[in-house]
C-alpha cells in the first residue's frame, strides 16, 4: 500500500475513535431514533444500513442479543438496541433498519427504530458526558448541542464490545 493511502487510513481511524480532536473540525454522524431519543455515531463506523432481514436465534446470550444474521456471508450478530438500553421491545415497522457498524476486531447489526439524517456538527459543539456517567466505562461519547435539539453520541467500540 501507498504511504498516502496509509495515512488517509490512519486519519480516517482516529477520526472513528476520536470524533473531534479539534474545536473547529466538522465531525460527520449518522443520527438514528431510539424510543423517543436521537442518538448518533460516526458516519466512518458504519459498514452500512439494511432494512431488516432474516436472523437466527442463539441460545444462552443475553436478552438484547436477537441472535445472527448472515449478511453476503459473514455471520453477524443481531443487537437490539431497545433491549440494550432497557427499553421495551417493540414490534419492526417498515422504518426499522439494521445498521451494521464496524470496529477494530467485531462488526456487529444494531436494530434501530429509524433513521434521522446525516449529521454535520462542529467539534465545539460536542460536550462530554453527564458527570453521572462513567466516561470510561459507558457507551456515551459525548452530548451534541444542535440549534433545534440535543442528541447522544455513542461510543461503536463501546457497543461493539463483547459481552457475551
Amino acid at each position: 500500500m501507498s504511504d498516502k493511502l496509509n495515512q488517509i487510513i490512519q486519519k480516517q481511524q482516529k477520526q472513528i475513535e476520536e470524533p473531534h480532536k479539534k474545536e473547529d473540525d466538522v465531525v460527520q454522524l449518522v443520527g438514528f431514533i431510539i424510543g423517543q431519543e436521537e442518538y448518533a455515531v460516526p458516519i466512518l463506523s458504519i459498514q452500512e444500513i439494511i432494512k431488516p432481514i432474516e436472523y437466527t436465534r442463539v441460545p444462552s446470550v443475553p436478552d438484547y442479543i436477537l441472535g445472527v444474521f448472515n449478511l453476503r456471508g459473514s455471520v453477524i450478530p443481531l443487537i437490539d438496541l431497545r433491549r440494550k438500553f432497557k427499553m421495551d421491545s417493540v414490534k419492526p415497522t417498515e422504518d426499522t433498519r439494521y445498521i451494521v457498524m464496524k470496529g477494530h476486531d467485531n462488526t456487529a447489526g444494531f436494530v434501530i427504530d429509524r433513521l434521522t439524517e446525516a449529521i454535520r456538527i462542529k467539534g465545539n459543539r460536542i460536550g462530554p458526558p453527564p458527570e453521572t456517567i462513567h466516561a470510561e466505562k459507558g457507551l456515551v461519547y459525548g452530548i451534541g448541542m444542535r440549534e433545534e435539539n440535543i442528541l447522544t453520541i455513542l461510543k461503536v467500540e463501546a457497543l461493539l464490545k463483547r459481552d457475551f
